[in-house]
């Protein structure tokens, strides 16, 4: 390989705009494919240069693209740029070439899907300058690369790209071939959303090149409601930009297909979540595990000392030879569609037999348990105490923790939060076998314990996942005095 491409100190990779195919064959169900969002107006590559006929490297890259000097591979064009869409603030750009500590100028973490795997997003309306594109594909990379090495999910919003930002396929082509292993085995999905008709065009173009494998994890899609859908999230906090594109594409679609079609964007649905919430609670069976108050569950099922009975039998079970060694515990997502079935007969009342259950599809259920809790398990009074983490002085960590954990949580929350720590501990124990460090079960259970009912950003997550680390580290100190003999302030 030509060592000038070689050189190009790209750690970088995935932007997102050139990466995009529907799923096939996909383990997940996947959501509609819309044409509605081909009316997006100017956007995407510079189709004069693709006009103009180059080679590709006469070089055979690895993994999912493969280039080769083989006769039956037609040379096609590479050099290609995208254009733009929309106006987008242009002190945006200014912030983002400050530092990599300015997180939100490039990408967000936008929470965990229902099997725990962290969302980020890249926006292309945030792009940089052309001359600045490399340095922000790098730094993008060193944002998420301490998550790369559990499962993930990439979501690139292609709304509001702009002429000056327009990244060459070029430099997107070689960014991908310098990506670490984990980035590319890792990601799970890369959802495009709000795509066009020319981007589609283009992964044509490129789809020759690209590994079948690869292309099952890239989903199109083309509405906010169809990407809530296709993360199980019930709110998805992006730019006000992206709403309201979203938004006036949901209105023309709702004028093309009558009554019946659906709308919502943005945020999500929930300006009366309080009184909603209130009333799905008075509606629910009593035999309801996922997607309950904790104090509801507790209230209604068998639970010894607040440990709802689904989370017993999910610990117990993982907690034997053979399965709590297994490597890549919590790391590796297990079959969502077995979860999913699960999670419905445990709500259904029925007694479910886990002994057989493949060991990732269990760890998976206790994970969903957790995201699926109407209010973190850390509840979201101790949100901003907890992000303030690494602002404390060291010295004073200790202290603060463990008053924040005895004195603050709910007695329910208090207890499965020191039963799921004990067990944490215990896989922490089988490191040499699970990898699976402090640091390692931090990244995972950190957004799973703790989020926002607001937006939880990058720059949050890294003070949630110190805290756990921590907490998990130096648990005897915390939990020196037993639960039930702890004094919690009255009012």
């Amino acid at each position: 390989m030509d060592s000038t491409l070689r050189n190009a100190h790209i750690k970088s990779r995935l932007p997102g705009p050139s990466i995009n195919t529907v799923v096939e064959n996909s383990e997940e169900p996947q959501p509609s494919l819309s044409d509605l969002h081909d009316f997006e107006p100017k956007l995407e590559f510079d189709d004069t240069e693709l006009l103009a006929p180059a080679t590709l490297p006469k070089d055979v890259i690895v993994d999912d693209f493969v280039l080769a000097e083989d006769e039956y591979i037609e040379s096609a064009d590479i050099v290609n740029t995208l254009e733009d869409e929309d106006d987008f603030e242009d002190q945006l750009r200014e912030e983002q070439a400050e530092s990599i500590v300015s997180v939100r100028t490039k990408c967000d973490f936008l929470g965990t899907d229902k099997q725990g795997r962290h969302i980020f997003a890249i926006y292309a309306s945030r792009f940089p300058e052309k001359s600045q594109m490399e340095k922000f594909i790098s730094d993008v990379i060193k944002e998420i690369e301490p998550f790369v090495e559990n499962d993930y999910i990439l979501v690139y919003f292609h709304q509001g790209l702009q002429e000056h930002s327009k990244p060459s396929a070029q430099l997107l082509w070689n960014s991908y071939k310098e990506l670490d292993r984990n980035f590319r085995k890792n990601l799970k999905n890369l959802y495009v959303v709000h795509p066009t008709l020319f981007i589609r065009f283009i992964w044509k173009f490129f789809s020759p090149f690209i590994s079948e494998k690869f292309r099952q994890k890239l989903v199109y899609i083309s509405s906010l409601d169809e990407l809530r859908q296709a993360l199980g999230l019930s709110k998805i906090k992006v730019p006000d930009s992206i709403c309201d594109f979203d938004e006036q594409l949901n209105v023309r679609n709702k004028a093309s297909s009558g009554p019946f079609g659906y709308g919502g964007y943005g945020s999500g649905s929930s300006s009366s979540s309080g009184s909603s919430t209130s009333n799905a609670t008075k509606q629910m069976a009593i035999t309801v595990q996922f997607g309950a108050p904790l104090k509801f569950i507790v209230s209604n099922s068998p639970c010894l000392n607040s440990i709802p009975p689904i989370v017993r039998k999910c610990v117990d079970l993982l907690s034997m030879t053979g399965m709590i060694d297994t490597e890549g515990i919590f790391r590796r997502s297990g079959n969502h569609t077995e979860i999913i079935a699960l999670k419905e007969r445990v709500n259904r009342g029925e007694d479910v037999d886990l002994s057989k259950v493949n060991v990732h599809v269990i760890a998976g259920l206790l994970k969903s348990f957790l995201r699926d809790l109407s209010e973190p398990l850390l509840t979201f009074e101790l949100y901003d105490d907890i992000t303030s983490f690494l602002d404390w002085p060291k010295e004073e960590r200790s202290r603060n923790v463990t008053q924040l954990i005895r004195e603050k949580l709910p007695e329910e929350n208090y207890e499965l939060f020191k039963y799921l720590v004990e067990f944490l501990v215990r896989v922490m124990e089988c490191e040499d076998l699970n990898k699976m460090t402090s640091s390692n079960l931090a990244i995972v259970f950190g957004p799973n314990f703790l989020w926002s009912n607001r937006n939880t950003s990058l720059e949050d997550i890294r003070p949630i996942n110190a805290f756990i680390d921590f907490v998990l580290q130096n648990h005897k100190g915390i939990y020196l005095i037993d639960v039930n003999q702890r004094i919690v302030p009255i009012g």
